[in-house]
């Protein structure tokens, strides 16, 4: 029997949670009626709306009042971003938050791309000049951990230098919520979250912001304060309830990858380079650079034989333009080369085993016995893990 993909992808979209089909199909039987209706069919719904916008709110620690359901990240960068007086963010951002950047720039609004190190890891220092040249009530933009690389950002750092000039931060949080404690995102001024990043359902998310609420980027009725208008969708923000309950415990989980994430890594060290070894990183990422071969190439291959990773993110699927983030860090070449690998907690040594092993085969497909001669995969994960072997 042909064996199961391996799923490699999880900073793409993680497969649904049981306990979160399950509370959708709960909700989609009690709650399916619109939250607005003042009947008792659509205040069953706007109770299971206004719970989960309470469990929000205490992890952003915000108003519950200050928390408005979106269609997901994009939606939220862009409400959260789109009135700044002045915007400053780098070319390791979302497209949702650099191309703002650019809308803004073509309007006239002042605006400052900070400088990308080759670690992926920002300078505190270059918001603090950025900010020398911008409007009071500027807006920085910082993303929590990035898509691609699985850097983590300095944001209490960035927090300090940002408020002491009277500017606003605003994180996207996408990929870091269930990954990091929920305290290291509180410095942000409003924080952008998605619920299919952990294990919710896709098409809902989220931004909580204090302070200065948000210019509506859609025109329409009274819904969640005039600021995003529409109806919501109370089936899938049940599961983004159910979604957070498991992302609240899944820090440790997703800690324990680490070792799997070195050691695959450290098998593949001698036909490729991880972009962000030396810098704070999730435990769950890697992205790796295979010099001189097309990363695209080498995510189609992969997929024929069975293991799904990617070439940067997947919101630049379908484009020919190569990751932005690796890009920025390392120029067009490296970005062109990469492939991002991003482990989930359901992913198994013996897994890894499969993908280090199809890896070795695209690679030996084109290239001479003597040019692979040695590049050959040594002791399997699991057993070296099992021995209690280092794993990098």
């Amino acid at each position: 029997m042909k064996a199961a993909p391996i799923y490699l992808d999880w900073n793409a979209t993680t497969p649904p949670h049981p306990s979160v089909l399950a509370v959708m199909a709960a909700a989609a039987a009690d709650a399916w009626a619109n939250p607005a209706s003042v009947h008792s069919a659509g205040r069953r719904a706007l109770s299971l709306v206004d719970g989960v916008r309470e469990k929000l709110a205490a992890i952003c620690r915000v108003h519950s009042r200050d928390v408005i359901f979106t269609s997901g990240g994009t939606e939220a960068n862009n409400l959260a971003l789109s009135a700044a007086p002045g915007l400053i963010a780098s070319h390791i951002e979302h497209p949702s938050v650099t191309r703002v950047v650019e809308r803004l720039a073509r309007l006239g609004k002042p605006v400052a791309w900070v400088p990308v190190p080759s670690s992926g890891r920002l300078e505190p220092a270059a918001f603090e000049d950025a900010l020398g040249r911008m409007p009071r009530g500027a807006v920085v933009a910082l993303m929590a951990a990035n898509h691609e690389t699985g850097a983590l950002q300095p944001l209490e750092q960035v927090a300090e230098i940002v408020h002491a000039h009277g500017a606003t931060l605003h994180v996207d949080a996408v990929q870091a919520l269930g990954k990091v404690p929920a305290e290291m995102l509180r410095v942000a001024d409003s924080l952008t979250l998605a619920a299919h990043k952990i294990r919710g359902p896709k098409g809902v998310g989220a931004l909580a912001f204090r302070g200065r609420a948000p210019h509506p980027v859609l025109v329409g009725g009274s819904q969640q304060r005039g600021l995003r208008p529409g109806t919501v969708d109370a089936v899938a923000i049940a599961g983004f309830g159910a979604a957070l309950d498991w992302a609240c415990d899944s820090v440790p989980r997703y800690a324990a990858l680490a070792a799997l994430r070195n050691e695959f890594e450290r098998r593949l060290a001698s036909v490729a380079n991880a972009t962000s070894r030396d810098v704070l990183r999730l435990p769950h990422v890697s992205s790796l650079v295979f010099e001189g071969r097309s990363g695209d190439e080498l995510v189609a291959a992969l997929d024929l034989l069975g293991v799904c990773v990617s070439s940067g993110s997947a919101c630049s699927a379908g484009t020919t333009e190569p990751s932005p983030s690796v890009a920025a860090m390392l120029g067009v070449d490296a970005a062109r080369a990469s492939v991002r690998v991003s482990l989930g907690e359901d992913t198994t040594a013996e897994e890894l085993d499969r993908a280090v092993e199809a890896i070795f085969a695209v690679l030996r497909r084109s290239r001479t016995s003597a040019q692979v001669k040695g590049d050959s995969p040594s002791q399997p994960l699991a057993r070296q893990l099992d021995d209690g072997h280092p794993s990098g």
